[in-house]
């Protein structure tokens, strides 16, 4: 279940991960995808709140006052706080966080590592724009992995569509913790 708004009462879901944006919930879709699983047909709705900021409205409307389903969350290491807040706020049980170091592009280059996700920018058409980004004042002398990180957040959608290729070109043992840990919890 994509999107920004709470799963239908009526679609049998037991449980629904709350994630910031749409990038984070393409990586778990294609993580979940890539290791047979249908989320959906689980019980389990992937819910991009479009922030942080949105969790208190969201766990309260899925929550134990809402449709009571069992939260789970996935989130930037900044973002926690709200997270856990929103939670408490929404009187959630037992909820289930896990939470990326920086924030999930992070999290899947650091496991991918650059020449990899170079690898990934080229198959996916973008080696000239990655290279023009790369040549740019602003750019030169960063480290690799801050200019990749930065690269994907410079284009609308991109975070998006990288959140699906990156994950997709992950091995099963480079699968960063957040991600395994939350596919484990569902």
């Amino acid at each position: 279940m994509a999107g920004n708004a709470p799963p239908p009462a009526d679609q049998g879901f037991r449980a629904a991960v709350l994630v910031e944006g749409l990038s984070d919930l393409a990586a778990i879709e294609a993580l979940a995808t890539g290791r047979g699983r249908d989320l959906a047909a689980e019980g389990t709705a992937v819910v991009s709140m479009g922030g942080a900021m949105s969790i208190a409205k969201y766990a309260e409307a899925l929550g134990p006052h809402g449709l009571d389903l069992r939260l789970t969350g996935l989130c930037d290491a900044n973002e926690a706080p709200f997270y856990v807040r929103g939670f408490a706020r929404a009187e959630v049980r037992v909820p289930s966080l896990h939470v990326c170091v920086a924030d999930l592009e992070d999290e899947l280059l650091r496991a991918l590592g650059a020449d990899r996700a170079e690898e990934v920018i080229t198959a996916a058409g973008e080696e000239r724009r990655w290279r023009s980004f790369r040549n740019q004042p602003a750019q030169l002398g960063r480290p690799r992995h801050d200019q990749l990180r930065r690269f994907l957040g410079t284009a609308s959608g991109r975070k998006i569509r990288y959140g699906t290729l990156l994950t997709e070109a992950l091995e099963a043992d480079r699968v960063p913790a957040p991600l395994t840990a939350l596919l484990a919890s569902l």
